[in-house]
This record gives C-alpha cells, structure tokens and sequence, in this order.
C-alpha cells in the first residue's frame, strides 16, 4: 500500500500535513537516501523516510477489541492467589493487548483490550467522562436508596458521581456510570440499600457487547475506533 510522503510523515506524530510539505520544499526530506523535492510523491512501507538524517517510523495502527470476560477471572496479567486471569482465556495471538480499566473477578461482560497503553490510559480518565453501562440484580430495591444513587452519594469519605439507574424489572437494574472508580457500583447500591448480587457491562462509550458470547473477543471497526477517540 502506498501514501503520499506528507501523509506518512504526518502520520508518524513528527509534523502536520501541511509541515511535512515544507520541510519536503526545504529539501530536509529524503527517501532511501534520495533528497525528495515534490510532496506529491509516493512512498510505501518497505522504503526508508527520514528528516535531516533522522529516520522517521510509522505508528502502529492502534487497534482496539470488545472481550466478553467470564466471572471467575481477574483483569491482570498475574495474579499472586494463581487465581484464573482473562489472559488465561484469550488465545495466545491476543496476549500482548492491554486491557481497558478492569471488571472485578465477579464481574463479567464488555472488557475492552488494546494494542495502545496511552489509548487504554486516557479511556479510563474520569475527565474522559465515558459512560458504561451495567445490568445489576441486586437482592432488594429501595427507592430512597435509588435515589439517593442517582444524586451522588459520598461513600467513607469518597465522593461518587450521580448514577443513571433503571429499573427494567424487579431487582434488576440498568446502570450507567461515568466515573469508573474501583467497584463503584457495588460499593455505592450496598451504601443505598441494595447491594448487588450480580453485575454485567454491556457497554462502553459508543461500543457494546451484543451477542458476542462469553470468552470472545471482536476487533472494533476504525469508523468506531475514530469517533472514540474525538471525543477524548
């Protein structure tokens, strides 16, 4: 596959298009060690690009993935108790992504994993404001305690954002959250009155979990991939 030389050259985080094109006219650009005097040139990925000398490397294409993590596995790359990881369930070609946030070992449904750490790090960022989506049966509802959820509530000393629950049928609610501090959800509904039992995400941000089944993973199309990061 071929691009325009501006176009790598901005794709590699060292200029914008439009600088690319300057440093191009002031002749600081070379190909396989040739000066390039047009941007309107082609460049592919087996060719060699640098910058005064410096050679000049392509991103890797950040890649994101929707993994339906079962209960019983922990969101680490180890465990000390030797307790089951999501790793452990992921096939071997997959061992290298990074996860996004964590779900308790209870908790099952949409984890999301990448190939870029600063991607995964800004997705987790309560100033990202991303809401997620959980079902929670819980073993009682009280609707002052509901309440109470859905204005905010301060839980020993720690201040929890409003929620969004719905209740679609009894015990078990429609939960959106758009802190994601550590096991939020069931620290806040057990401080209302109504501690949860069981706990599913079935989204994050613009992407959801469907129908894929417990165990799988699914890469995210760049349509997607490009609208979440817009919003960061």
């Amino acid at each position: 596959m071929t691009e325009r030389i501006a176009k790598f050259i901005a794709g590699t985080g060292f200029a914008s298009r439009r600088d690319a094109e300057r440093l191009i006219a002031a002749g600081r650009v070379t190909i396989n060690g040739a000066r390039v005097d047009t941007p309107v040139t082609f460049v592919n990925e087996n060719d060699e690009i640098a910058v005064d000398g410096v050679p000049l490397h392509a991103h890797e294409k950040i890649k994101l993935y929707a993994f339906h993590k079962p209960v019983g596995t922990m969101t680490t790359s180890r465990d000390p108790e030797h307790r089951k990881t999501v790793y452990d369930v992921l096939d071997a070609q997959y061992k290298n992504l990074k996860y996004v946030g964590r779900l308790d070992y209870n908790t099952s449904g949409l984890l999301l994993m990448t190939n870029d750490g600063d991607l995964a790090r800004k997705l987790t960022l309560p100033s990202s404001n991303i809401s997620r989506t959980y079902i929670a049966t819980v073993s009682r509802t009280d609707d002052n305690g509901l309440n109470r959820a859905r204005r905010g509530v301060t839980v020993r000393g720690i201040k929890y954002r409003p929620m969004q629950i719905d209740v679609i049928q009894k015990n078990v609610l429609r939960v959106t959250v758009t802190e994601g501090k550590k096991n939020e959800i069931r620290i806040v509904l057990r401080a209302c009155g109504c501690p949860v039992t069981k706990l599913h995400r079935i989204s994050f941000g613009p992407i959801q979990l469907g129908n894929l089944s417990v165990g799988k993973i699914r890469e995210i199309n760049q349509k997607t991939i490009d609208a979440l990061l817009k919003t960061l």
